[in-house]
């Protein structure tokens, strides 16, 4: 399934509507042109959907746009981009 991942910026974050309820990915801004992934959560109607890996690869692309490096204290992200 695809969701529509829409950038929040004011709120660092990443979010995908699933069916009513939010799936998120939110991070860091740091020093040195570093962003740090801290946090996904995917509520449990839309779980094993795809939609945590699809707000990973939506934020990794949006911060190679923005020249940042990417951390993650997150341990899915961090799994995912296998830092």
């Amino acid at each position: 399934m695809s969701y529509e991942v829409v950038h929040k910026p004011e709120q660092c974050s990443f979010v995908a509507d699933c069916g009513g309820q939010q799936a998120l990915l939110t991070y860091r801004l740091k020093e040195g042109a570093k962003v740090d992934f801290n946090h996904t959560f995917v509520p449990k109607v839309a779980r094993g959907s795809g939609v945590a890996l699809q707000l990973v690869n939506t934020a990794a692309q949006w911060a190679r746009e923005q020249g940042l490096t990417v951390e993650a204290s997150c341990w899915y992200a961090h799994k995912v981009l296998r830092l």
